[in-house]
């Protein structure tokens, strides 16, 4: 309610200061209405008043909700050219700083570095609704930025202001069960990224059985817009595969006999949002929630896609094989291989061995794991427990992965300690038995440096 309120204060202010300000109707040349919204940014920079700053906010992104495609290529590379630092009053406080060094010089110098469009953005932020219509803004950006190396300077500003609205301390954790509002339910129908929800049924079995939980973190911002949502189920073990929970037709677990609480699907929502992280705060407050309300849970993993591997596969993995091994992977071209049981028996022992290597071995130009759920969860001191055949036999799933899912285990003891490694070692914790089923394995050629010697064996971390 307090919301609501305050939001309907800034519309009620931002209609007064339109009226003060005495606004123009919009260009209806498509041309020209970049210029001028250029021109209007200006004039909210140079403002002073809140009921006029309020309306100019509004204005500008109503009009920019109006500009086609082009329009908005040209008025995001006005961003990038003429709202950057302020080059002359940076130089002088460059030289001021440079002559005597003192505090106050550096906090001059900080503030002129400064590019103008952070300015720009907070104050767009203060129009009715604002928040949301800069992540939309920013979607826009990222969508625009390809080949365009100039944007980059925006989107690091954009990130850099998202990353402190969204801040953690802003953020609530609510559950979704089936008597949340209808329209956050439909919203988790659309933004489910996982594994797909087909219709109310689906999500239905999804978060109102006794097993099921739904928690999703919302910003005070974006009224019943969820930010990022995880899906768990509680079971008795670890689970090996994604359909048995998801079948119609299970038998829901009794709350006394389940002992583990699977994250089984995280999806992020905004894409505007890209690079703000939560999600690690989102599985942790997410098990401090389940280990007050079921104190008998042990253990909390999760049961999760590998979503580059068969690119990977394809790209690089595939030579690391010998050629009869190679051949084996002609199986993959056939859709219904999975149905195949001379194919299947023939695949796992390739498909396990390349999986094993890829989330051990395979790293970005950074060192740490080339797979991005692996850095997810790696980074936030999980340990990859164990690689999964068939885990996942939905279409998706075999396009990605050839149906291979892995268990990340979050072993409260260890989490830090992982983290730790990860982030300054890059040092994967890994169960022996992954470690096993890669060193076992007889089917992985190493690659060679200077066509000679054997590639650097990688560190992991003890089980």
């Amino acid at each position: 309610m307090a919301s609501a309120y305050f939001s309907d204060l800034l519309a009620s202010i931002a209609d007064r200061g339109r009226t003060l300000l005495g606004l123009a109707e919009a260009e209806q040349d498509p041309a020209r209405r970049a210029a001028t919204l250029v021109d209007l940014c200006e004039q909210l920079l140079s403002g002073r008043g809140e009921a006029s700053g309020a309306a100019l906010a509004r204005e500008v992104l109503e009009r920019y909700a109006t500009l086609n495609e082009g329009a908005r290529q040209q008025f995001f590379m006005a961003l990038a050219r003429q709202f950057g630092p302020d080059n002359a009053k940076l130089a002088a406080s460059v030289a001021a700083y440079v002559k005597d060094g003192s505090e106050a010089r550096a906090a001059d110098l900080h503030f002129d570095a400064e590019a103008r469009r952070q300015e720009l953005f907070r104050r767009l932020n203060r129009a009715p609704g604002g928040t949301a219509a800069l992540v939309k803004l920013r979607e826009d950006i990222l969508a625009a930025a390809t080949g365009q190396p100039a944007l980059k300077a925006v989107d690091r500003d954009f990130s850099h202001l998202l990353s402190s609205w969204f801040n953690r301390g802003f953020l609530v954790l609510r559950r979704i069960d089936w008597s949340s509002p209808a329209i956050v339910l439909e919203k988790i129908i659309r933004y489910e990224a996982v594994h797909e929800i087909h219709d109310w049924d689906d999500l239905r079995r999804r978060i109102d059985p006794v097993d099921r939980r739904c928690y999703a973190f919302f910003h005070p911002a974006l009224t019943d817009e969820p930010l990022i949502f995880v899906e768990v189920a509680l079971t008795e073990e670890i689970p090996a595969a994604v359909q048995p929970l998801l079948a119609p037709e299970r038998k829901p677990v009794r709350l006394m006999d389940a002992r583990t609480a699977v994250f089984y699907s995280i999806s992020n929502c905004q894409q505007g949002l890209a690079g703000v992280s939560f999600g690690n705060f989102l599985i942790k407050q997410v098990v401090e929630e389940l280990r007050r309300e079921l104190p008998r849970l042990e253990t909390f993993v999760t049961l999760s896609p590998v979503p580059g591997f068969l690119r990977w596969v394809e790209s690089e993995g595939k030579k690391l094989l010998s050629p009869e091994d190679q051949a084996q992977l002609g199986f993959l071209a056939d859709d219904n291989w999975v149905k195949d049981e001379p194919a299947r028996a023939a695949l796992r022992p390739v498909i396990e061995s390349l999986a094993a290597y890829y989330l051990l071995e395979a790293r970005s130009s950074n060192g740490r794991a080339r797979d991005p759920v692996a850095r997810f969860h790696l980074g936030n001191g999980a340990r990859l427990e164990r690689i999964n055949w068939l885990g996942d036999f939905s279409r998706k799933g075999l396009k990605e992965s050839a149906g291979i899912m892995v268990n990340y285990l979050y072993d409260l003891g260890d989490i830090e300690k992982n983290h730790e490694a990860y982030a300054n070692q890059a040092i994967l914790a890994t169960s022996s038995v992954v470690r096993r089923m890669l060193r076992s394995s007889n089917r992985i050629r190493p690659p060679v440096s200077n066509g000679a010697a054997p590639a650097e064996k990688s560190t992991l971390a003890n089980p």
